[in-house]
């Protein structure tokens, strides 16, 4: 015997539809901002690095991703969000983020060097704008691992310098572009975020707002 089929009991014109609840759906995670000291030769990346240490030898947080990059030769602060505008904001040049680093040069800077890199310098990729630059007395920072190599008859000095821009080895080319090769960079500060109590390889995390 063939089975009859009924069909769907039709709705009243003008009832809306009823909907079955599905399943909650979970709140979005909260963004998060993780400060970490970078150590020398470490790349800023999770993945890959041929045999070189990266990020995911220290921070073992998923979801997070650098905002902004720090040469593998350079240490100090490295920010890391999982907030994609946060990133944005804190990597975009046209923020015009303050970036402070304690650079270690050869040579002994003078007043017409200084001022070079106050007015801003041209590079192969044009000119710079305007850096903020002093003189600092030897900081007490952690050993580099391995040692800067000096020439013992070149003096060595330290300066302070603040940049708002975020080209590729921008403060190394500077400091050369006025005949002060760099021998040690080490960034301090980002925007509103310092280096202060993160020893090597340490991270901690803050609110994630700016």
């Amino acid at each position: 015997m063939a089975r009859s089929i009924r069909p769907a009991p039709r709705r009243p014109a003008g009832q809306a539809p009823v909907r079955r609840p599905g399943p909650p759906k979970a709140p979005p995670a909260a963004p998060r901002l993780i400060l970490f000291n970078k150590p020398f030769d470490v790349l800023t990346q999770f993945s890959g690095g041929d045999g070189r240490a990266t990020l995911k030898d220290f921070i073992p947080v998923p979801g997070v991703y650098p905002a902004g990059r720090l040469d593998r030769d350079s240490e100090g602060l490295l920010l890391l969000t999982s907030d994609g505008r946060l990133q944005a904001r804190i990597a975009d040049p046209q923020h015009k983020l303050a970036k402070t680093y304690w650079v270690q040069v050869e040579g002994e800077p003078d007043e017409e060097q200084l001022a070079r890199l106050r007015e801003g310098v041209t590079l192969n990729d044009g000119p710079t704008r305007p850096a903020e630059v002093q003189r600092l007395p030897e900081p007490e920072l952690w050993p580099r691992d391995p040692p800067v190599r000096f020439r013992k008859s070149v003096p060595t000095a330290w300066l302070e310098l603040t940049i708002r821009e975020g080209r590729n080895r921008q403060v190394r080319r500077m400091t050369a572009a006025v005949g002060l090769p760099t021998l040690r960079l080490v960034r301090v500060r980002i925007g509103p975020w310092s280096l202060d109590g993160l020893a090597p390889g340490e991270w901690k995390e803050v609110p994630a707002r700016l």
